[in-house]
């Protein structure tokens, strides 16, 4: 049944279905008060409401100083991208693809080990490199051929193994390291490798870091590697995963986890034995799922993307509660004793809440992205914290985080980011705070996510020939536009290609679950027959 709409909300409709379609953009400004009253047959008071709305739900950003000005100088935010370099390797989350196959190979590897000994390696000082990995066989040869690339630069290499995303950026930074690499495709399947590159900080690297490695190597810049007496050297570190260890138990301040009976779905990946060994040294009860890697099952049908696994589980041994990592360990996602699925939204919802009743939560907002579910932007505002919106990847995140101060962020996906003790999402540290919450509030997971109620949406991932510009499809938009016209402020859709891979991500958010899946079935039509 559609929803009849008022004419405040055919103005909203119209700006999201522009933004969508990417017809705006970025800094582009919207049609005056005017124009938009005669375009879309409504009053000004009508276009003032709207643009006062999305201003506030932080969708419009205005630049100029007093009424008059605001409407002509308002610009469209949602959804908009951080313009960045033109790139071939690298994507949203370093260089990622299926392994074996460009550039995914050793060949490559070398070169990106020796452009980041070029760009970073300097005369006199700590030209220390950390590389750890997780559990995919290919980990192996990447981590082989970056090593070759590195030390004939000069670099010294401190290999750590299997470790989680998370704690390649703590050790670097403990171990005062010029860079930091971990060897993952995260929770793609095992087939998948990437290289992901922290700078000295435990930051990922900067577009600019990233742009010239990339330049060095698909240039052919000449990259020649020191003389025989500056050769690097490649060094095991075995007290590596102790050191992340202890820093993860920190997060907790001292809180004993005894009589807490908990599941933890380790995805056979880079957790195996660091997640694990934490919760029991803390005094937890750790019945544990997927923790025998053999190269090859890593995020099959278990972890942060087959929670399912672990809702059964803790369902079958009467557990408080499920925590499920994905591959590196850089993402979580919860269950409660039920087997209900938490997600990274609720997460969020419960952690704000309690931090900004701490007085913890920096200018009392949260940083989310564009596939967050309204009902968690609701909740944030009923508690008087702000949202801010990013495009969709923890980078972005993280970046809106260090810009503007704030300390909590995160997605959906369930990279949960808390700024003042770490540099990127973890999954293991994001964990041990909502146990603490738990502890400190006396309440369970189940009640905790009680804070937020989650509007039906639905996400698909559809594989593409092609990633022509989203504007350039006219029946995708068309259907978008139709779609933001029924729904009206009750829905929306985000429809985006995936930075790692050769899809097209669809999400439909709305009040109602039939009309939910109606407009994804229609999306989905116009994308299988314009690029699928």
């Amino acid at each position: 049944m559609a929803i009849k709409l008022k004419p405040r909300d055919k103005v909203v409709n119209w700006i999201n279905s522009q933004v969508s379609g990417q017809f705006l953009r970025d800094g582009d400004n919207l049609p005056s008060e005017r124009s938009l009253s005669e375009e879309l047959g409504v009053s000004r008071t009508a276009v003032r409401g709207a643009l006062d709305y999305l201003e506030e739900r932080g969708d419009l950003v205005s630049t100029g100083q007093g009424k008059a000005r605001r409407i002509s100088n308002v610009r469209v935010k949602v959804m908009a991208k951080k313009k960045v370099l033109a790139r071939k390797l690298f994507g949203t989350d370093g260089i990622r693809g299926t392994a074996n196959e460009y550039p995914i190979i050793p060949e490559i590897a070398l070169k990106v080990g020796k452009a980041i000994a070029a760009e970073f390696r300097t005369a006199g000082h700590n030209n220390n490199v950390v590389i750890g990995k997780d559990t995919r066989l290919s980990g192996y040869m990447l981590e082989t051929a970056l090593t070759s690339g590195l030390v004939s630069m000069g670099m010294n290499v401190l290999l750590v193994g299997p470790v989680t995303t998370p704690a390649v950026a703590h050790l670097t930074r403990s171990m005062g390291a010029a860079v930091g690499i971990m060897l993952t495709a995260s929770h793609n399947p095992y087939t998948d490798n990437g290289i992901k590159i922290f700078g000295s900080d435990g930051y990922k690297l900067s577009d600019e870091h990233e742009a010239r490695i990339e330049e060095m190597i698909i240039n052919g810049v000449a990259l020649e590697g020191v003389n025989k007496f500056k050769i690097g050297k490649a060094l095991r570190i075995e007290d590596a995963r102790g050191r992340y260890i202890e820093f993860a138990k920190t997060a907790l301040n001292n809180i004993s986890l005894k009589g807490l009976r908990i599941v933890l779905d380790c995805a056979n990946g880079s957790g195996y034995f660091l997640a694990p060994l934490i919760f029991k040294e803390l005094g937890a009860e750790v019945i544990k799922l997927s923790v025998d890697p053999d190269g090859i099952n890593i995020n099959h049908k278990c972890g942060a993307t087959y929670p399912e696994k672990m809702a059964k589980a803790v369902v079958a041994h009467n557990a408080d509660v499920g925590i499920a990592l994905d591959g590196d360990a850089d993402r979580v996602i919860f269950c409660d004793a039920k087997g209900n699925i938490v997600d990274g939204d609720k997460i969020l919802a419960m952690c704000a809440i309690e931090m900004k009743n701490q007085g913890n939560l920096e200018n009392n907002t949260l940083v989310v992205t564009t596939m967050s579910n309204i009902g968690l932007h609701i909740a944030m505002k009923e508690h008087g914290i702000k949202t801010v919106t990013t495009d969709v990847g923890d980078r972005y995140v993280i970046e809106s985080m260090r810009e503007n101060g704030y300390n909590l962020g995160g997605e959906q996906s369930g990279h949960i980011v808390f700024g003042d003790f770490g540099t990127t999402g973890d999954g293991i540290v994001s964990a041990l705070k909502v146990l603490e919450l738990m502890h400190e509030s006396g309440e369970s997971v189940e009640e905790l996510s009680k804070c937020m109620r989650q509007y039906p949406q639905t996400l698909v991932s559809l594989p593409v020939k092609e990633k022509r510009p989203i504007e350039e499809l006219t029946k995708l938009n068309k259907e978008i536009y139709k779609c933001h016209m029924e729904l009206g402020d009750q829905g929306r859709t985000v429809v985006r290609y995936s930075g790692t891979e050769s899809k097209i991500r669809l999400l439909v958010e709305s009040a109602e679950q039939d009309l939910t899946d109606k407009w994804i079935d229609r999306l989905t039509k116009a994308v299988l027959e314009e690029i699928g």
